[in-house]
């Protein structure tokens, strides 16, 4: 399938039509109604059929025509794009007639990007799925928004920066989102068709992209980037004949090596001070954690990082996923499933793999020239996204922390943050608490276990006095030397600030 046609006039007119028909997030859903929404969403067609066939809006004929892939009467489709017709559609792309029907050649669905930056409306255009062609996906298949997408969208740092990297662009969802916050926004694929996506998608969504082809870092080499975001081919995928490698997801690299050189050497097209964020795969080798390998990673990257695994699959399970993902089941090809499964657990079994870690990964080129921050922790529960202000925030207490002595964070003024509520367990018929939780409502909804002092020190700090203040009147309530207090209680109180439940006045 040729990628849609952004032809400027044409563009413009299908804005206007999709804006009239009301295809958007809101319309769609008002139109479907939650229950089938929601299915559509788990890919499960058959309630949103049902609906869109018994509505006579519009609207229903852009939702069968581009989200189900079924073939709609052309008069429909012409109601539905009173200006762009059938002849405009066809003339940029995305639909083909036959015999008094129109069925689509891509999947064009809208999106509503709330980043910080307000809420805008856009249409995303991209292959079609299988929900819509009923067949394995072809290995230069350029996907749309999903949800590995949606979450690097939503951890991303959204501070206004001048220049921006989208590496593995492909449908361009992430270089749309921070042309909302920087002045020039540059997105590179190897994918010419990914390329052609991106363009129509931004002419569409009226921004304008610099697009380069070419290999991870190759299009950029010698620049000073403030922020790169990406959604790498990070899937591990044998080498092997029998198993299709797509370009949406798989580098071609053996093991996690894409990921792990992406890391290792990110920092050569960041400026000082510069951020890069991804999602990222890593192999667990028997014997050893995950920790230890990243770990590696970030030590030989001399940058800032913090990692945060999310998920972790053994073989069996990553090896489904993914063979799933291409469009491979066994009711639909029994022995191709069970050769990639097979080839699947052979190569993880030569590098004696016993797990497979998913998470997010955000690396900073030191703004004062000397790494200070190396985190690696497992958040596996629930987060409230967007996480982007968290990590953000985050960034920038680790950066006044590694700058700041225990006198100056003595003299700061400290605030408990409006998301953070105390937990007290006691047992039936005790005074005092055995257990305080402190626990965090928002960003990754930590829950930090403090003692009398640690408890005593935050119910404090409303920001009328300073932390050295607080700690010196509880070493006289609790008859213990103030500087007794100061060591007990201030390492705690970093890692408080750090992550976001005490915030400076």
């Amino acid at each position: 399938m040729t990628p849609p046609n952004p032809d400027p006039s044409l563009v413009e007119t299908l804005r206007s039509d999709l804006t009239a028909t009301g295809y958007g997030v809101v319309g769609v859903e008002e139109l479907l109604g939650p229950v089938a929404a929601d299915a559509l969403h788990r890919e499960e067609p058959v309630p949103a059929l049902r609906r869109s066939a018994a509505s006579t809006d519009p609207l229903a004929a852009l939702v069968r025509l581009f989200l189900l892939g079924l073939a709609v009467p052309s008069e429909q489709v012409r109601r539905a794009l009173p200006r762009l017709g059938v002849a405009g559609a066809a003339a940029l792309g995305l639909v083909e007639e036959s015999g008094g029907e129109v069925r689509a050649l891509v999947d064009l669905r809208p999106y509503t990007a709330a980043d910080g930056h307000g809420e805008v409306d856009w249409w995303i255009a991209s292959d079609l799925g299988e929900l819509a062609t009923g067949r394995a996906l072809r290995t230069d298949h350029v996907l749309g928004v999903g949800g590995a997408s949606t979450t690097l969208a939503q951890v991303t740092v959204r501070s206004e920066v001048g220049r921006v990297l989208d590496l593995g662009t492909g449908c361009g969802i992430q270089a749309l989102h921070a042309s909302r916050h920087a002045q020039q926004v540059v997105a590179t694929d190897i994918s010419q068709r990914a390329l052609a996506f991106t363009r129509f998608n931004a002419a569409l969504a009226g921004v304008e992209l610099d697009l380069r082809l070419g290999s991870m870092l190759d299009p950029v080499a010698g620049s000073e980037l403030d922020l790169v975001v990406s959604n790498p081919p990070f899937v591990i995928t044998p080498r092997s004949a029998d198993v299709p490698a797509y370009e949406y997801r798989d580098g071609g690299r053996a093991g996690d090596a894409i990921v792990r050189d992406l890391v290792t050497g990110i920092g050569s097209v960041l400026a000082p001070g510069g951020v890069a964020q991804m999602l990222g795969n890593w192999e667990v080798t028997r014997g050893s954690s995950w920790d230890e390998r990243v770990g590696q990673w970030i030590d030989e990257s001399g940058l800032d990082g913090w990692v945060v695994q999310r998920e972790l699959q053994d073989p069996a399970q990553y090896a489904e996923t993914w063979i799933r993902d291409g469009g491979t089941t066994p009711d639909r090809d029994l022995d191709a499933w069970r050769t990639r499964y097979g080839a699947w657990l052979d190569d993880f079994a030569s590098r004696d793999v016993e797990a497979i870690g998913f998470g997010i990964i955000t690396l900073r080129r030191p703004p004062l020239g000397v790494a200070t921050m190396r985190r690696l922790e497992e958040v596996t529960g629930t987060v409230q996204q967007p996480l982007g202000p968290a990590i953000a925030a985050s960034l920038a207490a680790e950066t006044w922390l590694s700058s700041s002595s225990d006198e100056v964070l003595a003299a700061a003024h400290l605030v408990v943050a409006p998301d953070v509520t105390e937990e007290r367990y006691l047992t039936p018929g005790a005074v005092d608490p055995q257990v305080v939780l402190l626990r965090q409502g928002g960003g990754f909804g930590r829950a930090v276990q403090a003692g009398t002092a640690l408890a005593g020190f935050v119910g404090a700090c409303d920001g009328d006095l300073s932390a050295g203040q607080i700690v010196g009147a509880l070493g006289a309530l609790l008859g213990v030397p103030a500087q007794d207090v100061a060591a007990d209680v201030l390492p705690s109180v970093r890692g408080l600030v750090r992550d976001g439940l005490l915030v400076v006045a």
